[in-house]
C-alpha cells in the first residue's frame, strides 16, 4: 500500500526541503516541579515550584499547556485554557498530585486522550473532558494523602464529578496547510443534561527568554505581541518571525486579553512586579473579575480570546482559528476552504495510516494501534536544560545556593539540551530517561524512521553522553545506570527501517562508534572485579530487589547481578552482530567482531559457571542475584524478572556470513579449537532444508532454557492472562526473606501498585506486567525458534498437555498482551479495569489509555496513564500481527518470526 500524502511531507523534512515538524505537540503536559526548575538548597523540585505557582511564575526552561503545541525550538506556544463558572482557579493545565502527595507517587488526576496524530503532524487530535461542577482539586489531594500504600489510588472517576455526564468533552484538532500554516478546530459539547456555560480561552504566548540574563543559544530579546483587528493577534519574535492568529468571525466576537508572561512577585514572593501585567493576569480577569489585571493597550507576550459559549443539553459548537506567517497570509482564512483542508488532512492521515496497520485486522485492533502510536506523537517535547547555567544560575536571577553544586547532576556539565525528544510521559515523566527512549523507537521506527533514528544518534552525541562513555538516565539523576539496550534499539531499527541491501549504514557505523565508549565504561566501572560479572544497580527495575541495588547494601559485600550481567551479555551480543554487519564493506571490523564474539562467550561462562554453577541456580533451575559477603556465596532465591534476563543475551550467526569473512572465521575456529572450556556455551546446527549451518550463542543452555520456560509458561508462577509478570505469583504465598543483622528484608508478590517506598513507590516490578521486558523476550523466543525450529518444544501453559515451539510461544505471549486493550462482548478493555463508562458510554468506550505497566491478574493499567512511550509497543505488536494476516493471505511461507531473527 501507498503511504501517500503525508510519507512525501517525511521525505521533504528528512532532506529539508519543507520544514513539515517546526510545529508540533512540543508543548509539556508539566513544567512545574521538574528538577530543571528547582534552584532550591535541598532538590526539593516538587515544592519549590508547584501546581500552585505555575499559573503566576514564569518558567526558566520550558512552557506547559492544556492539548497545546509550539515550534521545535518552544519560542511561541498556543494552547487551551477553560473555565466551568466553578472553578477556584482557570484551567491552563493539567492537575495531578506531586511524589510526596500520592500514596503511591506522583499522578495526574485528568481525563484526557491522544486519539490522532501524522508523524510529520499534518494532522491532529486531542480530548479533555471538563467537569461541570468545581474540579475536586481539595478532595484529591485530601483524600490522597488519608491512603495509604496499601490502598488504592483515588482517581478524580471516584469523586463523582462526571457522573450524570455533567462535564465537556473538548475536542481540539491542529490541521497544516503549510509547514507554518496551522488551522486549530475547536469542538465544544456539552455531555450533560441541562442547559450549561463554559468560557473558553485559546492563549497565544511566548516563552519567557528575556528575563533571565542568560547569554547560551535561545536566549532573546523580548517578543512583541499587539491586536491587529477584532479578531486577531499580530507577533514579532527576532528568530521565529512574524505570526499571526486569527479568530473566525461569529455572533458575538471573542474579547481578546494581553499580558505578560512574567513571573508574579507580588503574589509569590511579596515583591514588587517587573510588570503590571503578569502570568496570571487571565486567571484573575476571569475568577476574580479583576479589570486592570489585563493590559488596556492590547500588546504583551500573552495574548488570549475569550469566548462565552451557552449550550442546551448534548449541544455543542466549533471555534475556528488560525496560525500563520503575517508575510503568507491566507486568501481565505476560514469558510469552505479551512474545511477542504481538514479533510484533506484526515484523509491523508487515514490513508498514511493504513499503509502501516492492516485492514484485515479488527476494527479494535486498528483503532488501539492507531491511538497507540498517536500518544507516542504527543508525547514529543521540547527539553532545555543546560547544567552548567543551572548550577551557576541566571545572570539576572538570585544566586542559587553553592550547596548545589555537591548535589545533582555536578558531573555533568556538559549536557546542552535544547531539543524535541519523546517523552515517557508528557505529565508523569516530563523528561527524557534513556532506556525508555530506546524501546520508544522501535515503536517509532514503524511511521517515522528517520525520527527513530535521529533520536538515538541524539543521545550518543557529546552534548549529551558523559566523555567518559556514560549515557544520561534521565534529569533525577544522570548518573544512574540504566540497563545497556541503546545498541540493541539502534541494531533494531537499523533492520526494521529498510530492507537489506538498503540499509542507512551511516547510521550503523555512527552509533557503532559512540557505543563501543559506552561498552568501555560498563566494563570499566560495572565489572568491579574483572570476572566477567556485572552489577550496575537498580537498572531500571525499581523495586524488584530485595534491596535497593542503587544503594550501599545494607549487609555490606558485593552483589552480582543475574541481570546486569545477562544485559551485558546482551550488550555484547548485539555488538558483535552490528561489526559483523559493517564487516561485510569493511574488514577492519572483523577485529572488533572478534573482540565481542570472544567476550560474549566470556560472560557467558561466568554467568554458567564462575564458581561451579555462576548464577544459576540447578536445585530451583533459575538465575538469581547473589550476594558475596563473609567469602559465601548467597543467592538470593526472588524468582523475578531478573532470572529471565538472561534469556534476552543471544544472537544467532549464519555460517554463509562467516564464511564472507575470513578473518573472523580464522579467529573464530581457533577459539572454537583452542578454548574448548568457553566453546561449550555455543550450540550448532544445520538446516535440513538448505545448506547453511547456524550457530547459536546464547547464555542458557538448551537444558536450561527449558526449565525457566518452565517458570515463564506457568500460570501460578509467571504466566498472567495477559502477559509475563515481573515477579512470580508463588512469591504471593511464599514471600521471599532474607535475614541479616537481626533485620528481614522482604519480597513479596504484589501485582499492582506497589506497597514499598522505594524510589518513590510510583512504579512497581514485584508481580504487574511490563511491556518493554515482554516485547524483548517476545523477539528472543523467535531467535530462539529460528534455531532449534520445532526441534524444542514447550507445554504452554504448564499443566494443559499442549505442546508448542517457541515461534507459537511467542505469539501466545504477543496475543495475550493484546488482550490488555481488545474490548471484550460486554465492552470492557482489560486496561480500563472496572469503570463502567469506559465500557457501556458512546463517549468513552472507544478511547484508550496506555499505562506504564499493568495488574498482574487483572490486567488493570497502572502508574502513568498515558506512558504512550514503551507501552506503544503494543502498536509494533499489532502491526507485526497485522503482517502475518498479509502473509498467510498470500500464502507466504515465511514464519512469522523470521523478521526478528535476519
Amino acid at each position: 500500500m501507498s503511504d501517500g500524502v503525508e510519507q512525501t511531507r517525511l521525505k521533504e523534512d528528512a532532506s529539508r526541503k519543507a520544514n513539515w515538524k517546526r510545529w508540533g505537540p512540543y508543548l509539556s503536559a508539566r513544567q512545574w516541579g521538574t528538577v530543571r526548575e528547582d534552584y532550591s538548597e535541598n532538590g526539593d523540585c516538587w515544592n519549590y515550584l508547584p501546581h500552585d505557582h505555575a499559573r503566576s511564575r514564569a518558567y526558566r526552561w520550558g512552557e506547559d499547556g492544556l492539548m497545546g503545541i509550539t515550534d521545535r525550538e518552544c519560542r511561541l506556544c498556543f494552547a487551551l485554557a477553560m473555565w466551568n463558572g466553578q472553578d477556584p482557579i482557570l484551567k491552563e493545565r493539567l492537575f495531578g498530585l506531586t511524589g510526596p502527595e500520592g500514596n503511591h507517587g506522583e499522578d495526574v488526576k485528568e481525563q484526557y486522550f491522544y486519539l490522532d496524530s501524522t508523524p510529520t503532524h499534518s494532522y491532529m487530535k486531542g480530548l479533555y473532558k471538563y467537569p461541570q461542577s468545581m474540579f475536586p482539586y481539595e478532595e484529591l489531594v485530601r483524600e490522597n494523602a488519608r491512603r495509604t500504600r496499601m490502598d488504592p489510588e483515588y482517581e478524580i472517576l471516584d469523586t463523582g464529578v462526571f457522573d450524570q455526564n455533567k462535564y465537556w468533552d473538548i475536542f481540539v484538532e491542529y490541521a497544516k496547510n503549510s509547514p507554518d500554516d496551522i488551522l486549530i478546530r475547536i469542538t465544544v459539547c456539552n455531555r450533560g443534561p441541562d442547559a450549561a456555560t463554559i468560557q473558553l480561552l485559546p492563549t497565544l504566548w511566548a516563552r519567557n527568554s528575556w528575563v533571565w540574563g542568560c547569554l547560551h543559544e535561545g536566549c532573546e530579546v523580548k517578543p512583541y505581541m499587539a491586536a491587529s483587528g477584532p479578531a486577531s493577534v499580530d507577533v514579532d519574535h527576532v528568530s521565529l518571525g512574524k505570526f499571526r492568529l486569527v479568530a473566525e468571525q461569529r455572533e458575538s466576537q471573542p474579547q481578546i486579553m494581553f499580558t505578560d508572561n512574567e513571573t508574579n512577585n507580588q503574589r509569590l514572593f511579596n515583591s514588587a512586579n517587573f510588570t503590571p501585567y503578569v502570568k496570571d493576569a487571565f486567571h484573575r480577569f476571569i475568577i476574580h473579575d479583576e479589570k486592570d489585571a489585563i493590559n488596556p493597550a492590547n500588546v504583551g507576550t500573552k495574548a488570549g480570546m475569550r469566548y462565552v459559549i451557552d449550550l442546551p443539553p448534548g449541544g455543542e459548537t466549533v471555534v475556528r482559528l488560525r496560525l500563520f506567517p503575517q508575510g503568507a497570509a491566507p486568501a481565505q482564512a476560514f469558510g469552505a476552504e479551512f474545511d477542504r483542508i481538514f479533510q484533506a488532512r484526515i484523509g491523508e492521515a487515514d490513508d498514511f495510516y493504513k499503509g502501516k496497520i492492516s485492514p484485515l485486522l479488527s476494527e479494535d485492533l486498528q483503532r488501539i494501534s492507531r491511538q497507540g502510536f498517536a500518544g507516542l506523537l504527543w508525547c514529543k517535547q521540547f527539553y532545555h536544560y543546560v547544567v552548567r547555567e543551572w548550577l551557576d544560575g541566571d545572570p539576572e536571577q538570585p544566586k542559587p545556593p553553592d550547596v548545589r553544586w555537591k548535589g545533582r547532576n555536578r558531573e555533568w556539565l556538559h549536557l546542552f539540551s535544547r531539543d524535541v525528544i519523546s517523552m515517557p510521559d508528557n505529565w508523569e515523566y516530563p523528561w527524557f530517561a534513556a532506556w525508555d527512549l530506546s524501546f520508544h523507537m522501535i515503536a517509532f521506527a514503524v511511521i517515522d524512521p528517520e525520527f527513530a533514528k535521529e533520536q538515538l544518534v541524539l543521545l550518543l552525541r557529546e552534548w549529551y553522553m558523559h566523555p567518559n562513555g556514560e549515557l544520561p538516565a534521565y534529569e533525577f539523576e544522570f548518573s544512574d545506570v540504566n540497563p545497556p539496550v541503546h545498541a540493541w534499539a539502534c541494531w533494531r531499527v537499523y533492520k526494521m527501517t529498510a530492507p537489506r541491501g538498503q540499509r542507512d549504514r551511516m547510521f550503523l557505523e555512527r552509533t557503532f562508534q559512540k557505543l563501543l565508549m559506552n561498552f568501555t565504561w560498563w566494563v570499566n566501572r560495572k565489572d568491579v572485579n574483572g570476572r566477567n560479572i556485572f552489577g550496575g544497580g537498580f537498572l531500571g527495575l525499581d523495586n524488584i530487589g530485595v534491596f535497593d541495588r542503587s544503594k550501599p547494601l545494607p549487609t555490606g559485600g558485593v552483589l552480582d547481578q543475574a541481570d546486569g550481567t545477562a544485559w551485558m551479555a546482551f550488550f555484547c551480543s548485539t555488538m558483535l552482530s552490528m561489526a559483523l554487519e559493517l564487516a561485510r564493506e569493511d574488514i577492519v571490523y572483523e577485529d572488533i567482531a572478534s573482540k565481542f564474539f570472544e567476550h560474549f562467550v566470556a560472560i557467558v561462562d561466568a554467568t554458567n559457571a564462575i564458581g561451579g554453577k555462576g548464577l544459576w541456580d540447578d536445585q530451583d533451575g533459575f538465575y538469581y542475584d547473589q550476594l558475596y559477603l563473609n567469602r559465601q556465596t548467597i543467592p538470593l532465591r526472588v524468582r523475578s524478572m531478573v532470572g529471565t534476563i538472561p534469556l534476552f543475551a543471544v544472537e544467532i550467526l549464519e555460517s554463509d556470513v562467516i564464511d564472507s569473512l575470513p578473518g573472523f572465521k580464522k579467529r573464530m575456529d581457533w577459539f572454537l579449537n583452542n578454548r574448548r572450556d568457553l566453546a561449550r556455551h555455543i550450540s550448532y546446527m544445520k538446516q535440513s532444508d538448505s545448506d547453511k549451518s547456524l550457530y547459536l550463542l546464547a547464555i542458557p543452555s538448551q537444558q536450561r532454557l527449558q526449565r525457566v520456560m518452565q517458570y515463564l509458561l506457568d500460570e501460578s508462577e509467571f504466566l498472567s492472562p495477559y502477559g509475563i509478570r515481573s515477579l512470580s505469583k508463588f512469591h504471593l504465598d511464599h514471600p521471599y526473606v532474607f535475614r541479616a543483622d537481626g533485620k528481614d528484608y522482604s519480597v513479596k508478590y504484589c501485582p499492582g501498585e506497589g506497597d514499598t517506598g522505594l524510589f518513590g513507590g510510583n512504579s512497581n516490578w514485584r508481580g504487574p506486567i511490563w511491556f518493554p521486558l515482554n516485547f524483548i523476550l517476545l523477539e528472543s523466543l523467535e531467535k530462539y525458534y529460528h534455531f532449534y525450529r520445532d526441534s524444542m518444544q514447550v507445554e504452554c501453559p504448564m499443566g494443559s498437555g499442549k505442546m508448542i515451539n517457541l515461534q507459537q510461544a511467542a505469539d501466545e505471549l504477543g496475543t495475550r498482551l493484546m488482550k490488555l486493550f481488545i474490548s471484550d462482548p460486554n465492552g470492557r478493555r482489560p486496561c480500563h479495569g472496572e469503570e463502567p463508562c469506559f465500557a457501556e458510554d458512546p463517549n468513552w468506550n472507544k478511547l484508550l489509555l496506555f499505562h506504564e505497566y499493568f495488574h498482574g491478574e487483572t490486567g488493570r493499567g497502572c502508574g502513568a496513564s498515558h506512558q504512550t512511550g514503551w507501552t506503544a509497543l503494543a502498536a509494533r505488536i499489532i502491526v507485526g500481527r497485522g503482517r502475518k494476516l498479509e502473509r498467510e493471505k498470500r500464502g507466504a511461507s515465511q514464519p512469522v518470526g523470521a523478521t526478528a531473527a535476519k
